[in-house]
């Protein structure tokens, strides 16, 4: 999976480079992933770790992370990425996501995941993308059922957190024949305004 840029009037995905570290630097310092997730970009070197990491995911095809640019405030927000790519099977994961806290709330994470969906829904022709959430966060859970996303079941202890915890991961799905509906039910804004 190959992609420099997925874009419309609101949000600009663009590959994640070494460079990002900059940008990305001050809004890691607003974001706590050790609470649910299994990464840490607390400090300068975790976030280069971090970078690092997903660029070395790319390089091995099992990842493509982006960096978020909210175009409305003409800012950079936060990272985001596909993980777990298995062309084999046409599935995908959306994930890894995390935005500043000017842009948590705007209505943005939903202008990204409608360009994430509709590239690996239409142009990738995947099968079925997935969502794997901490049960705790009932706010990305929400986020995620907004999308019209499935919940199948709950992976118990699946993830070592940061912290050493062990969570329980909710898994869930959009399948390629559920896309038409969702696309034209959930993001109906976003499919009136402008797109580029």
């Amino acid at each position: 999976m190959k992609v420099k840029k997925l874009e419309n009037e609101r949000a600009k995905l663009l590959a994640l480079e070494n460079y990002h570290y900059s940008d990305l630097l001050p809004l890691s310092q607003e974001v706590d992933l050790n609470a649910y997730g299994g990464s840490d970009i607390s400090t300068g070197p975790k976030l280069k770790a971090y970078i690092k990491d997903a660029i070395e995911r790319q390089s091995l095809g099992t990842a493509l992370p982006f960096i978020i640019f909210d175009k409305k405030l003409c800012k950079f927000a936060g990272s985001t990425r596909y993980g777990n790519i298995d062309d084999v099977n046409k599935i995908v994961h959306i994930g890894w996501t995390w935005l500043g806290e000017d842009f948590r709330g705007s209505g943005l994470n939903l202008h990204v995941k409608f360009l994430m969906l509709r590239y690996a829904f239409e142009k990738l022709r995947y099968e079925r993308v997935e969502f794997r959430i901490d049960e705790r966060n009932i706010r990305s859970r929400k986020a995620v059922e907004k999308l019209g996303a499935t919940l199948e079941g709950i992976m118990r202890k699946d993830i070592v957190t940061k912290n050493g915890r062990r969570r329980n991961s909710c898994c869930y799905s959009i399948l390629k024949e559920e896309w038409e509906e969702i696309k034209n039910t959930r993001f109906i804004d976003i499919l009136d305004s402008k797109e580029e």
